[in-house]
């Protein structure tokens, strides 16, 4: 048996670019071939980025969004 998938490497890993159809701990001999360069542009965070940065700011977000993020989904008490 023998699959192909498109996958990149982030500095320790192989990272499968899509869902790959192999059973879990299976043992696999690999042969990597680079299609192209990396372009740091075409990694999925910096695409999210760069969609994101389309969008102006919203005036009307609070600051502490983050920090009170119980408080903004579920209306808990806001915290100290």
């Amino acid at each position: 048996m023998s699959t192909t998938f498109r996958a990149h490497f982030d500095g320790q890993a192989l990272i499968p670019d899509g869902p790959v159809d192999l059973p879990i701990g299976c043992v696999l001999e690999v042969r990597a071939s680079p299609l192209t360069a990396a372009d740091p542009r075409d990694f999925p965070l910096r695409r999210l980025a760069d969609v994101l940065s389309q969008f102006p700011d919203n005036p009307d977000s609070p600051a502490d969004g983050a920090a009170q993020h119980d408080h903004y989904l579920y209306g808990t008490p806001k915290r100290k």
